[in-house]
């Protein structure tokens, strides 16, 4: 079966990117090469690359909460561009558990790159 090995997000600022995604993640890199600007976090075996040369990507990020997540960037000064909602339900388990709905909600990272939050809410 194939898998996701790993998702480069850029990071020409590298060191305030880094730290963004360090306090939105929770967690601190596993592994940081500077030069030439490279910084790993591990998501449960894929890895999310802060890269000084990547393009940017736009990456979704779970969250059990998301009404409290984007509470908790909006007061850190955090642009969101789109406030929590339903994208589409899981009638069965081809994307997602069935019987919730998939709500998403999306800000902007300190390189001006839009990034998604998932919660999947039970109905």
């Amino acid at each position: 079966m194939p898998r996701l090995v790993q998702v480069a997000q850029r990071a020409t600022d590298f060191d305030a990117t880094t730290a963004f995604y360090a306090e939105l993640l929770g967690v601190q890199p596993v592994a940081t090469f500077d030069p030439p600007g490279l910084a790993f976090f591990d998501l449960d075996g894929v890895r999310l690359l802060m890269d000084r040369g990547a393009p940017g990507a736009l990456i979704y990020l779970p969250v059990d909460d998301i009404d409290a997540a984007v509470s908790g960037l909006r007061e850190k000064g955090v642009e969101i561009t789109s406030e929590p909602h339903v994208i589409f339900g899981h009638d069965d388990d081809t994307l997602g558990p069935a019987g919730t709905d998939e709500w998403m909600a999306f800000f902007v990272d300190p390189e001006g790159t839009t990034v998604g939050l998932v919660e999947q809410r039970p109905r």
